[in-house]
């Protein structure tokens, strides 16, 4: 049974798996996502714990803890305990158990001073992009910048040394070209015979990723005529921006960049809610209102951003239009199992297949 007319996203939506990695399968990656997952809990009670306001917050904490423990030796004495077993449902759980604590929103105040610091360098960036002639260099630039500030991801261990820095420093630490999946060629040769009519932009982090990212970027396609849909998670997962807050950085950013101002007046640039609760995306629970503007304002390129939605779901993916997959790999265990050194870059670029009905 097609699933809200999805078959304008996705090649075969009845064959269509999100997860790159079945841990019921996977002896090894089980086994190092089970323990990962566990070692984790300690950063998020610590986070927690730094909200003095609240007297209630160490029980809470302690709570989510046991909680989110119990849940992962459940699974490792019963790996079906949830009938498939994921990535994707490991940190499912890890949310159901924050917010069973009250923690709806761990990083709100994080989040707000992150995305008001970045805002404070966006036109500085954009002066920066606008001051490369070359079109493949600043194609370039504006890649560079949406993998860098992909570095700016508060789940992942391995960037803890950045978090306090700013894209700059990010861009010194990411993979150099050639990168461990380069579609780049692919894109430029694409976008040098092609304007695309729709984008929708499934965005990932707060801060420095969406602000001095994934805006510059957007508004690259702009100038380009292309209108672009962002689709932002619903529900407070990990420091991933919600469409609220997004709605709220856009309008900061239209007072800062006439180009954005005016794709937003215009209806050119939007955002709207995925339906996502999680870090990951399931493409088969995006809002049936985003699944219906999609196929409503042709969108003809999907571009996914992050580990959670382009790397641990929707890598293998087969979409329907011409899509972009970008991350960068913030795991030593996965991106040696990908073949790479840490901070390798995954930038997937394919064609919509030529079987695909328009």
């Amino acid at each position: 049974m097609e699933h809200f007319g999805l078959s304008h996203i996705l090649c075969e939506p009845d064959k269509y798996s999100p997860d790159t990695l079945d841990l019921l399968v996977d002896d090894e990656a089980r086994e190092y996502w089970l323990n990962t997952c566990e070692k984790l809990v300690d950063k998020y009670v610590n986070f927690a714990l730094t909200r003095k306001d609240d007297p209630t917050i160490e029980i809470r904490a302690l709570k989510f803890k046991t909680c989110y423990v119990e849940a992962l030796k459940e699974i490792r004495v019963n790996p079906l305990a949830h009938g498939y077993l994921t990535i994707r449902l490991l940190l499912d759980i890890n949310e159901t158990c924050l917010r069973a604590q009250g923690f709806f929103d761990l990083w709100k105040q994080q989040k707000k001073y992150e995305n008001d610091a970045a805002l404070a360098q966006l036109a500085s960036r954009l002066a920066e992009i606008d001051a490369i002639l070359d079109d493949k260099q600043k194609w370039i630039a504006l890649c560079s910048g949406v993998l860098a500030g992909n570095m700016f991801d508060w789940g992942a261990q391995a960037v803890t040394s950045i978090l306090d820095s700013g894209l700059y420093e990010a861009l010194q630490k990411i993979q150099k070209r050639p990168w461990l999946c380069d579609g780049f060629d692919q894109w430029l040769n694409k976008l040098q015979n092609t304007v695309h009519h729709c984008a929708a932009v499934f965005v990932d982090n707060s801060g420095v990723d969406v602000v001095l990212g994934i805006l510059p970027f957007v508004r690259g396609l702009l100038l380009r005529g292309t209108s672009v849909i962002l689709c932002a998670n619903e529900w407070p997962a990990l420091n991933d921006i919600t469409n609220s807050e997004l709605e709220s950085v856009l309008q900061s950013a239209s007072l800062i960049c006439p180009i954005i101002a005016a794709a937003s007046a215009s209806g050119n640039l939007v955002v709207r809610s995925n339906g996502q609760r999680g870090p990951c995306l399931d493409l088969r629970t995006i809002t049936l209102d985003l699944a219906t503007e999609m196929k409503m304002r042709g969108v003809d390129l999907i571009i996914l951003e992050g580990m959670g939605r382009a790397l641990h779901t929707n890598l293998n993916a087969c979409l329907a239009v011409d899509s972009l997959k970008l991350a960068v790999v913030k795991n030593v265990w996965l991106a040696e199992r990908l073949g790479g050194p840490l901070f390798s870059v995954i930038f997937k670029y394919e064609d919509k297949p030529t079987h695909t009905m328009p």
